[in-house]
């Protein structure tokens, strides 16, 4: 088994009202992660993922363009500290 990893993302542009969380707790279920998303006041996504570093690296260049009526601007990531979340949540 692959070591857990984990990032911190925010993902700005035209992503709220777009089914962002909700499709990228699909695509995080599917490829076996843990986490959560949440937008942010700033009108921002925000999301922790944590699992093998392949499957979340699969993930973050999903959230790269988002859902169809996504416009995605800019992605920012960070390292973060494993937390051992249960299942990906929507916040």
């Amino acid at each position: 088994m692959d070591t857990l990893i984990a990032r911190h993302v925010v993902v700005s542009g035209r992503v709220q009202g777009v089914g962002f969380r909700y499709r990228l707790e699909q695509e995080a279920a599917a490829a076996g992660l843990s986490g959560w998303a949440r937008n942010t006041s700033e009108g921002t996504v925000e999301a922790v993922l944590e699992g093998p570093p392949s499957a979340v690296g699969d993930v973050l260049g999903w959230m790269r363009h988002g859902p169809r009526d996504a416009v995605v601007a800019s992605v920012d990531v960070r390292d973060v500290a494993p937390r051992g979340h249960a299942g990906f949540v929507i916040r």
